[in-house]
């Protein structure tokens, strides 16, 4: 299955989800492919990955035709490879404007490797530029972290618009398979207040499972871990492994219990 991890606002816990349950996925033992389509490279470098040392990456899956065999990277986490970024992937989207079939790219690219991945998380750029539609041309379902701040919906509508678009004229089985409440503060009532009012507008595909604002999820990055192997008692790897529990069994109930390897 390819979900999409996805929304223009910046800042919201895309990469830290990618990364997170991709590692608890992975310690349940399924196959994990985490891609890195975003220029800035977060999840690249968060499983300590220096992207100076990469020599194949997305972009060369992209723009060159390597292979995601090729470009694949072994992560510190058996059953978790990455797929960089890199500092070409900048300019990606300028390249694909006069390219054909410029929306399909990601997805000739990872077609070949739903045979070998239980699960392939994209890790979107903060906009809704070409990657981000190439991203939606691929996948499955789209996974929409949304933060409990203020103004944590600005936007979101234009992403759904997108991804409507996209399942009209590239992916007709796309959909929204998941929002995620992400950086909720027990202590406020702006938190709750944001939380009731994306229940009230996404409903029943709002995650139960609520990411707290934590110091510990904000400091594993820097060490280039998942928080899993940073922290794992602290409450936001407590979060993210009951997260990746629920999605498991709502995306694939069938096999919840954990993949193949």
């Amino acid at each position: 299955m390819i979900l999409a991890v996805a929304n223009q606002k910046g800042g919201v816990g895309k990469t830290t989800t990618v990364v997170n349950l991709g590692a608890y996925w992975a310690r349940a033992r399924w196959k994990v492919l985490l891609v890195d389509l975003d220029p800035q490279g977060h999840a690249t470098s968060g499983l300590g990955v220096h992207r100076a040392y990469v020599r194949t990456s997305t972009y060369d899956c992209l723009i060159q035709g390597a292979s995601v065999r090729q470009a694949a990277l072994p992560t510190e986490l058996d059953g978790l490879d990455l797929l960089p970024s890199s500092l070409d992937l900048a300019g990606a989207e300028v390249e694909l404007v006069n390219s054909p079939g410029r929306e399909q790219r990601l997805r000739q690219a990872l077609e070949p490797a739903r045979q070998r991945y239980d699960w392939i998380l994209v890790d979107c750029p903060p906009s809704l530029g070409l990657l981000t539609v190439n991203a939606l041309a691929a996948a499955d379902g789209v996974l929409v972290p949304i933060q409990c701040e203020f103004y944590a919906l600005e936007g979101v509508a234009q992403l759904v618009r997108t991804v409507e678009a996209v399942r009209r004229a590239l992916n007709p089985g796309l959909q929204v398979a998941a929002v995620i409440l992400t950086m909720y503060d027990p202590r406020t009532n702006l938190s709750e207040q944001v939380a009731r009012e994306v229940r009230a507008h996404f409903g029943a595909r709002v995650a139960k499972t609520v990411v707290p604002r934590s110091v510990r999820l904000a400091e594993a990055p820097s060490h280039g871990k998942p928080v899993m192997l940073y922290d794992p008692y602290s409450k936001g790897a407590q979060a993210y492994e009951a997260l990746a529990q629920e999605l498991a069994a709502s995306l694939r109930p069938a096999a919840a219990v954990g993949g193949t390897r």
